[in-house]
């Protein structure tokens, strides 16, 4: 299915942001943005795009009652990428994850349901909560277990959109997605882990770093979402994965000798409060749509760390916060 105008909330994000690329390389495609900047977004995120009259941006929040009904004229389909999205600040202070999350995207959806436009949910794997120590992955039929406030409000907003399909008959599909990583990330442990090794700051990893995460590139992540926007079954769930999976402690060892940094810099912090041991999805459906990665991690990895090498003033100046992860231990 062609959309012609496609508006992305939360688009000045990470992920937000590079679908938005992705989206506009169709010459004749149209994309407006809507994104409140707060922790995560950055209009420095889409300033190759605004001299494109193709490209439109609105500042403002999607849970203000009646706001993104007000820009859905003439659009064809909604990606609803706005999120607070990262577990340590969820862990400070969930409120604001609960108030985004699940009343942003039901104000989303009341809006999609008026205007009756195709609606693609951003979700997470984190939603099923930790996965085995010993391995196998979930596919979309897993039950829904999440331990953090982030995966909890998640999984909430999740089951609004299946509430909605199943009674009002919306049209929205679901992608629950594995870690993207590249270029504008900020606070994760990909950019945490770079950043630091770059500059010769410790690198916290939390516990023994047994934990395993699977990472996939982020060109690879939209390119999956824009796929089931397209072509993905109304009121389905779509996984986002077949990633590369590694233990937290490989993954700064790696970095550290991309960045060119002395592993002596990795320093154990005390863990997390509720720190899920590994993720990890089935991606079946997805690939029976015609997907497959493209970018190797390796190949992704070496490119994104010398990405942040090159952008590190860049990287500060589009944020007003830190671009860093600040370590939140239960104590020892």
């Amino acid at each position: 299915m062609g959309f012609r105008h496609v508006l992305v909330t939360g688009g000045a994000g990470f992920i937000g942001s590079h679908l938005v690329d992705a989206l506009l390389e169709r010459p004749d495609r149209r994309v407006t943005v809507v994104d409140r900047l707060s922790h995560g977004g950055s209009r420095a995120n889409l300033e190759h795009h605004e001299a494109d009259q193709r490209f439109r941006f609105v500042h403002g929040d999607v849970g203000e009652p009646g706001f993104v009904g007000g820009l859905l004229e003439g659009v064809d389909a909604v990606v609803h990428a706005a999120a607070e999205s990262h577990v340590d600040r969820s862990i400070d202070d969930p409120r604001p994850f609960f108030e985004s999350n699940v009343l942003g995207t039901q104000a989303v959806l009341e809006a999609v349901r008026r205007a009756g436009v195709r609606l693609l949910m951003v979700s997470t794997d984190e939603v099923y909560g930790p996965g085995p120590a010993e391995g196998g992955r979930f596919d979309e039929d897993a039950p829904l277990r999440p331990r953090s406030p982030y995966a909890a409000s998640k999984a909430a907003a999740d089951l609004a959109c299946q509430a909605y399909a199943a009674t009002y008959g919306v049209d929205v599909t679901i992608v629950r997605g594995t870690n993207a990583y590249g270029p504008r990330q900020i606070e994760r442990v990909v950019p945490t882990y770079a950043i630091n090794a770059l500059e010769g700051r410790p690198i916290p990893v939390y516990g023994r770093g047994r934990e395993r995460r699977e990472f996939l590139h982020v060109r690879d992540w939209v390119r999956a979402a824009i796929l089931v926007l397209e072509r993905g079954r109304p009121g389905v769930v779509y996984n986002i994965g077949d990633g590369h999976e590694l233990e937290n402690r490989e993954l700064a060892e790696r970095i550290c000798d991309l960045a060119g940094a002395d592993r002596s810099l990795i320093t154990a912090v005390a863990n997390r409060p509720g720190h899920d041991f590994r993720y990890g999805v089935r991606a079946d459906r997805l690939r029976a749509l015609g997907w497959r990665p493209q970018v190797g991690f390796d190949e992704g990895l070496a490119r994104t760390v010398d990405w942040y090498r090159d952008h590190l003033a860049w990287l500060r100046a589009a944020h007003e916060v830190d671009v860093v992860t600040t370590p939140r231990g239960q104590g020892p």
